[in-house]
């Protein structure tokens, strides 16, 4: 519900939230610069004092305003023509012009009411209310991802446009909690909504009818600092019954022009005050410093607008287009769906129109949007998990099982789940085994056992369905034909090879950037923009599944490279290893941002075996800030497979690489990386406890054996993988 209450205002309402903050924000500069510019009045002047001044610089005054800036300006008449200046108060000379110059009107009216009178004023609350809708349900979907309000500050995971997002939000939600509210007040003020605020007694009915009183005469004039001053207005001429009208902090009041005599005095209300301080608080006159703040978060709703309209993007691609969904409340089958790449959400569709096409109602959506108490109607509760990473749940299933251990009592309708992942990944399927876990022990009833999906496979998804198809009493076929994300042609511009001689053919493969249109390179779609660590999706020949590889370098590298080892009857290794320069492959780019070196400048832990050492390759060629990297790299023998042997000594000799250790298995004694890592335990644990970050890349026996390495050095400083791990110090990339 939050989720959709924030997501449709902000689609709706994005360019007119963005005018409003982009030209508030400009506005934003002008009372810092009046405050800036503005003659000050000395800390003893009195009013009467000023008004003396400038009765003598122009004897025709009318009125004298100071506004919150300190700027003071005076009108007057001369001879009947009208003049008016900023005056500079130890002198009473004007020094400067006392309209806005045309760029702060043009904004003013532009912000205010879009040059539409009364309609625009309408519509810009509009954009008010829009803004503060968005910004209270966003600060509620930041505090829910992070964990809770105490975890604001949290660390986030996810695609870049994603975490963008969220840390603009972070910073300027407040401010625009705070524009926006004031901006609604203003106007309900300005269409008289609210009670006049204003500070004025009843005009006097009894004056002495004399006049020409000297202004050193006015003891309230004497009594009152040019710091307190709002507004001085001036009898008209020649008219006994007018009076001097003075409007100050503490109030306002009418004067005798003939006696000097106080008429009348109303004292600023509670009320009032608070009009005064809303209008301070929006607009910056009188806190300027606070103005440029806000301004400066205002700036933070266009970047906001991009990044959602992107994460909004990604989020329908990635999902695929699901017909017919129903309504929560009135569906009988619930599909709850856990995807990160969204090829999950392609297998979601065909389900949902089979079960449509039968005569079922079904509601479809991400597990993380799972809500029993919606679901009044559901008789059955179909669930769709992949598992990411080391048995992680993927973005659309995250907070689930935190949900379900929440809940008093299991939901009534039964449960299903299926389990999408890879049989040569060592988690295979573990987040949705993880899902029937909580399930058996909350209690849930079960529609059917537990099955899998290996690698997408149409097959298995049919067999499944079949079963389905036996409990549900239906005919249900699922002839699902999997959607490949949008694909490029690479053409291989050099190969490297390695590996002949100890039976392990290896290639380093370096493609050439594919052109990017303007769209990718602002969107970051395609491959405009990656990073060393991102996978690679190979469409081998023949087969409609995917393999991928883990990229051995980044954008900014100019090229895309992988290394690829030749395995005994693989359709990709096999295809890609025959490669020649000037040959081209069918390839999409997938983001892979749990495996990252991170932004901070602690240590680098890199440790990697044969092909593993990609990605670590690419992390330490883009360590251009001499980062520490400590590489561990396990080969079978140094004169057959030490990859990147020429670059990994350019970079020591250029400080990228801080220092290697190298392990050989194929020498006269074994030596793995694991082996390694023990000889050289005692800095490691230092690296450690200093904060270093360790990244793994390789099979997934390299990486259990590594596991354990690092678990009996890091056992006698109280630490452990699985601590470093939740701390986001110990990653994997293992295949």
């Amino acid at each position: 519900m939050i989720r959709r209450l924030h997501r449709w205002p902000a689609l709706a309402a994005l360019a007119l939230v963005a005018l409003l903050s982009l030209s508030g924000a400009a506005l934003s500069v002008f009372p810092a610069a009046e405050r800036i510019a503005a003659p000050q009045a000395g800390a003893g002047l009195t009013v009467a004092t000023l008004a003396t001044r400038i009765q003598t610089a122009y004897p025709g005054v009318e009125q004298i305003r100071r506004a919150p800036s300190g700027r003071i300006t005076a009108w007057w008449f001369d001879n009947g023509t009208p003049g008016a200046a900023v005056i500079d108060p130890a002198t009473g000379q004007g020094v400067a012009p006392a309209d806005p110059g045309r760029a702060e009107r043009w904004l003013t009216n532009l912000h205010r009411s879009l040059f539409l009178g009364d309609a625009g004023r309408l519509a810009m609350a509009a954009g008010a209310a829009a803004m503060l809708v968005l910004s209270l349900s966003g600060a509620a979907l930041v505090a829910r991802r992070a964990g809770g309000w105490r975890h604001w500050f949290a660390r986030t995971r996810g695609p870049r446009a994603g975490r963008l997002h969220v840390g603009i939000a972070r910073l300027v939600v407040p401010g625009l909690v705070l524009s926006s509210a004031t901006a609604l007040w203003m106007t309900a003020s300005t269409f008289d909504l609210l009670p006049d605020s204003a500070a004025a007694p009843a005009f006097p009915t009894e004056v002495s009818g004399e006049t020409g009183v000297a202004l050193d005469r006015l003891a309230l004039l004497g009594d009152t600092p040019v710091a307190e001053l709002r507004e001085l207005s001036f009898p008209f001429p020649d008219d006994a019954t007018d009076v001097f009208t003075l409007r100050t902090d503490r109030g306002a009041g009418y004067l005798d022009q003939g006696t000097g005599a106080l008429l009348a005095w109303d004292d600023l209300g509670g009320w009032a005050r608070v009009s005064e301080t809303v209008y301070m608080l929006h607009t910056g006159q009188g806190a300027a410093a606070l103005g440029l703040v806000l301004g400066l978060m205002a700036l933070g709703v266009p970047a906001m607008g991009a990044s959602g309209v992107l994460v909004w993007r990604a989020g329908r691609r990635g999902r695929g287009r699901i017909r017919a969904n129903q309504p929560a409340r009135r569906a009988r089958t619930i599909l709850l769906v856990g995807s990160e790449g969204g090829s999950t959400w392609g297998f979601a569709a065909t389900l949902h129109a089979a079960l449509t096409e039968a005569g079922h109602s079904v509601h479809t959506a991400p597990m993380s949007a799972f809500a029993p108490d919606r679901y009044t109607n559901a008789e059955r509760i179909i669930v769709l998990a992949a598992t990411y990473g080391n048995g992680a749940a993927p973005a659309t299933a995250r907070d689930f099982l935190d949900r379900l251990e929440r809940l008093d009592t299991a939901p009534a309708a039964p449960l299903a789940v299926l389990g999408f992942g890879d049989r040569s990944f060592p988690a295979y399927c573990a987040f949705a085994h993880a899902v029937e876990a909580a399930a058996a022990e909350k209690g849930w009833r079960e529609l059917m056992p537990l099955d899998t999906v290996d690698r997408q496979s149409p097959q298995d998804f049919a067999r499944w369905g079949r079963a389905l198809e036996q409990v549900l009493g239906i005919d249900l076929e699922l002839a699902h034909r999997p959607v490949q994300p949008p694909t490029e042609r690479l053409t291989l511009i050099s190969r490297r090879d390695f590996g002949a001689e100890v039976q392990a053919p290896t290639a380093i493969l370096r493609f050439a950037l594919p052109r990017t249109t303007l769209w990718q390179r602002l969107s970051g779609a395609g491959f405009a923009r990656f990073e060393a660590g991102d996978l690679i999706g190979i469409l081998p020949d023949g087969s409609p599944v995917p393999r991928l590889y883990s990229l051995a370098s980044a954008r900014r590298d100019g090229f895309v490279e992988i290394v690829v080892r030749k395995h005994p009857g693989g359709l990709c290794s096999g295809q890609l290893t025959a490669l020649e320069p000037g040959d081209s492959v069918t390839a999409f780019l997938r983001r892979n941002p749990g495996f990252r070196p991170g932004r901070r400048a602690r240590p680098l832990i890199l440790i990697g075996a044969g092909t593993g050492i990609g990605p670590l390759a690419g992390i330490t060629r883009a360590n251009t800030r001499r980062r520490p990297i400590h590489l561990f790299f396990g080969m079978r023998h140094p004169d057959s497979d030490f990859f990147y042997q020429g670059e990994i000594a350019t970079w020591q000799a250029e400080g990228r690489l801080a220092r290697l250790v190298t392990a050989v298995s194929r020498g006269q004694r074994p030596y793995y990386v694991q082996d390694a890592l023990r000889g050289e335990a005692a800095e490691v644990a230092r690296l450690i406890r200093g904060g270093a970050r360790v990244m793994v890349c390789g099979g997934r026996d390299m990486a259990a054996g590594v596991a354990d390495a690092m678990a009996d050095i890091l056992a006698p400083v109280g630490l452990t993988p699985a601590l470093l791990k939740a701390e986001g110090r110990y990653v994997e990339d293992v295949y």
